[in-house]
């Protein structure tokens, strides 16, 4: 069951994620071939228009294949006749559309579940926080220099500051306070912590719900670039990373321990899968490396800034290198799953 419901959440963030392409090829007039979800053999498809519309055979990816975006075409509808700007907008609809996607659910959890604030619970004794005076009901606002709304980020930012001195800045009673705080080093979890606990969730107006949802898709945002930023400092390796089976591993954990408290309660946790996945996929999608949407996008910036396209073959070649080498890294990454796993 666990892996029936990874492959309903994937095809689900995929399906949304061509259908951003799909729409905005059709809105710039742009012919599509073929619409799919899946990769490999075609289980079963149908052709509606001038569009074929496939259910393929390995369950992970999808595509948008457009007329003349990876060949030479003479139809005037083809993809690589159309304006910078149209292309573009095609391009950068597939990871603005996990965006909305993540936001939209982010939405429906909230207005189930509530939100939670930066507000402090309760001050633990021994800690850094206790001995700056910070009190339940004190609500933090920003960590050195970075603005936080949720209590969420404050425990992110602790994790990946580790040990570091932090400078808090908190609201009370509508006065805004400072502290600076040193993390203690917990015996039990071996994690630096100031020693606060979060406040329990709200629910508030449409507005609220609304600006909350919007911090919610930030938050898995900003974790997803900054993890992508230790990768490059070597603040975590590759063996960190995880990929299509580590993930489906944690779905299903997920799942399992989701099923004690109820079908609601799955619900909300596969909810919150799928926001943190999608957020994830659309981050992914806009780095600017070969054969990923961003990599795209940034040949048609260099475009647009030059009023020349670059030589179709030469970006060509460079997208098949950047696809080997990514499909290399995914490889490394699924040994690594299966290795975590079983070892």
């Amino acid at each position: 069951m666990s892996i029936v419901i990874a492959i309903i959440i994937f095809s689900i963030i995929v399906i949304f994620h061509e259908l951003g392409h799909f729409l905005l090829a059709k809105a710039n007039n742009i012919r599509v071939n073929e619409f799919s979800l899946g990769l490999g053999p075609t289980i079963v498809g149908f052709t509606k228009g001038e569009t074929k519309y496939c259910l393929k055979a390995l369950p992970f990816g999808g595509a948008c294949i457009m007329e003349g975006e990876d060949e030479a075409s003479d139809d005037e509808r083809a993809f690589e006749k159309q304006s910078v700007w149209a292309r573009m907008s095609v391009v950068f609809a597939g990871p603005l559309f996990n965006f909305i996607m993540a936001f939209v659910l982010a939405i429906v959890v909230i207005v189930i579940s509530g939100y939670g604030t930066s507000t402090i619970g309760d001050v633990a004794d021994g800690y850094s926080a206790q001995e700056a005076g910070l009190q339940a009901g004190d609500v933090i606002t920003k960590l050195n220099n970075k603005r936080i709304h949720l209590f969420k980020e404050l425990t992110f930012y602790t994790y990946v500051h580790s040990g570091e001195t932090i400078k808090v800045t908190y609201e009370r009673n509508g006065k805004e306070k400072v502290a600076t705080l040193v993390p203690k080093k917990d015996k039990e979890t071996g994690r630096y912590l100031i020693g606060v606990t979060s406040s329990p969730y709200e629910k508030g107006n449409a507005i609220q719900v609304l600006q909350y949802s919007f911090y919610e898709v930030k938050y898995y945002i900003d974790t997803t670039l900054t993890s992508l930023k230790l990768l490059v400092t070597g603040g975590v390796s590759v063996n960190d990373l995880s990929g299509p089976v580590g993930i489906v591993s944690s779905i299903g954990q997920t799942y399992q321990e989701s099923q004690k408290s109820g079908a609601l309660y799955v619900f909300l946790n596969m909810a919150i899968m799928c926001i943190l996945l999608s957020a994830n996929l659309g981050v992914m999608n806009l780095l600017p490396l070969p054969a990923l949407d961003g990599g795209r996008l940034l040949f048609m910036i260099i475009e647009a800034i030059r009023g020349k396209r670059v030589d179709p073959n030469k970006e060509g070649m460079v997208h098949l290198v950047g696809l080997v080498l990514l499909l290399g890294l995914m490889v490394i990454i699924m040994f690594n799953d299966v290795r975590k796993i079983f070892f």
